[in-house]
């Protein structure tokens, strides 16, 4: 029962996904091909509240649910790294047709070819961590 507020999260998050046809693979190609505004607008909203909550956070000094204060560490300012990762990002968006979060949200709606998708996220980021070293920070 301790996580069963994470759970009812997810699920609350899964069905807005699903609502607002975020995990539609036709909707993903219509932002990448530039025909409609609809995810676009979504991503937008979502950098604009992500802003507005991070920035609310460091200035009001707001806790975490278990009381610990919460801290934003600064980014580095290097652009190969934004580069590399955004191209890989994209590419893997464009090519499974989701982002990492709609990934499990379609599994859920029945499309269990995502699996290998997780999969496959899940090893890129084991690589990662065995190439970290090596790759630009």
């Amino acid at each position: 029962m301790k996580f069963a507020k994470y759970l009812f999260t997810g699920i609350l998050f899964g069905i807005i996904l699903t609502k607002a046809e975020v995990i539609s693979w036709y909707r993903i190609y219509e932002m990448f091909s530039f025909q409609s505004f609809h995810m676009f607008g979504i991503i937008g909203s979502a950098v604009f509240f992500g802003v507005i909550i991070t920035q609310s956070i460091k200035r009001f000094k707001i806790k975490s649910s278990s009381g610990e204060p919460i801290h934003i560490a600064p980014k580095d300012k290097g652009i190969a790294r934004l580069l590399i990762g955004g191209t890989c990002f994209g590419l893997g968006w464009a090519m499974t047709g989701a982002c990492p979060g709609p990934m499990f949200v379609l599994v859920g709606n029945g499309a269990s070819v995502f699996l290998i998708v997780i999969a496959s996220a899940m090893f890129g980021t084991f690589l990662y961590g065995v190439l970290r070293k090596y790759l630009p920070h």
